[in-house]
């Protein structure tokens, strides 16, 4: 029996599970002593990022951390992108996505982003992985699906909800990755003040004042917001502006 190629095996792993009656008594393919699936490539790779960031994910790490060589993990996985895409889904997967109520459907959606915004945060730099995807895990659509069901119900129109959820999720990505250079440029010694509010606040006011007047005099809203207070203030900007769509 020939080898599945990557293509049909990458459409397969796409497809809703379909067992049939004699799944049971199917051949199975020849395995290693230790064999490796999927679940475990992801899991690894999860762990890769959480402890070195996404920038160390290369096939050749994962492989190194399953004790396997690089290729044969492309019976498991296509490519590197294939691989984005399944940490992205299994992400998805721990969403909890609320049923679409008319009367809430605004703190509903910032509350999607907002899991998903946790998810992201707790694997440095994963987000890049999500951006320039165009997905066909399940879960992935899944969460774009029901995305899709809350602003409908809250009267948005189907093009501008469709546009949303787009620059939704554009926009999660990209916060939690300048969160994660933010933080990596922090462990830097000269460049501490990445995150520390104080010293962005002297940095601003010891400006000229004839050369930056605005900058000076609102040194103190430009460096405000605790925690997430400027992700929850720009998501809430977006989903407001979509109730006159």
């Amino acid at each position: 029996m020939g080898r599945v190629n990557p293509r049909e095996r990458r459409a397969a792993r796409h497809q809703p599970p379909t067992p049939g009656p004699d799944a049971e008594a199917a051949p199975r393919p020849r395995r290693r002593k230790a064999p490796i699936t999927v679940e475990q490539v992801i899991d690894t790779a999860l762990d890769v990022v959480a402890t070195e960031g996404y920038e160390a994910l290369t096939m050749r790490r994962l492989a190194g951390a399953l004790d396997t060589g690089p290729a044969s993990l492309y019976a498991h996985v296509v490519n590197k992108a294939d691989l984005d895409e399944l940490l992205i889904g299994r992400l998805c997967a721990e969403l909890v996505l609320p049923e679409p109520d008319p009367a809430t459907w605004r703190e509903q959606i910032r509350g999607v982003c907002a899991q998903l915004r946790d998810q992201y945060l707790k694997y440095p730099g994963i987000s890049r992985a999500a951006l320039a995807m165009v997905p066909t895990d399940l879960e992935i659509v899944r969460v774009s699906e029901g995305m899709l069901a809350i602003l409908l119900a809250g009267g948005v129109a189907p093009q501008a909800a469709a546009w949303a959820i787009d620059a939704l999720l554009l926009y999660v990505a990209a916060y939690c990755l300048e969160m994660s250079i933010a933080r990596k440029r922090s462990t830097q010694d000269d460049a501490a003040w990445v995150l520390d509010r104080g010293e962005l606040l002297r940095r601003f006011t010891a400006l000229p004042a004839e050369a930056f007047p605005h900058t000076t005099r609102h040194a103190a809203e430009l460096t405000a917001g605790e925690g997430h207070d400027r992700f929850d203030f720009t998501l809430a900007l977006m989903v407001d502006g979509l109730a006159r769509h």
